[in-house]
């Protein structure tokens, strides 16, 4: 006599451990988008809570009548016009690469005048800190 067997498989799918991997990409990048910060200009106000360490050497300052003034180390400022600025900073630099430049801005200064000195460090890659009050 001849035996038939029969298999049957039974399958069942669990939708318990889909629904667990599906949570944690959620999780994952949920997290994860928090990171992307979209490019924008730093910008320092003139009040701020935390002053720098170091007092830089060199310094820019534009005072309220969009003067520019220059100073190395112990030099007193001298009035210089804009595009003067960039050779001061240059022949600084030539004698030490790591020196940073401190810009003193008044309140009054469009932020345009800021981002012109802000532009002349970049193009040189000058190290650059702008330069605040305590609050």
């Amino acid at each position: 006599m001849a035996l038939k067997q029969r298999f049957t498989i039974e399958t069942n799918f669990s939708m318990a451990s889909m629904t667990d991997v599906i949570f944690l990409l959620l999780i994952f990048f949920m997290i994860t988008s928090t990171f992307v910060v979209p490019n924008s200009i730093q910008v320092l106000l003139p009040r701020s809570q935390q002053q720098a360490q170091a007092r830089p050497v060199t310094r820019v300052t534009i005072d309220g009548d969009l003067n520019y003034y220059v100073a190395n180390a112990g030099e007193m400022e001298r009035q210089v016009n804009f595009e003067d600025i960039t050779p001061f900073l240059q022949s600084v630099y030539s004698a030490d690469p790591g020196v940073f430049v401190a810009l003193y801005a008044d309140e009054a200064v469009p932020y345009r005048e800021i981002v012109r000195i802000l532009d002349v460090a970049a193009q040189n890659r000058f190290k650059m800190v702008l330069m605040t009050r305590p609050n």
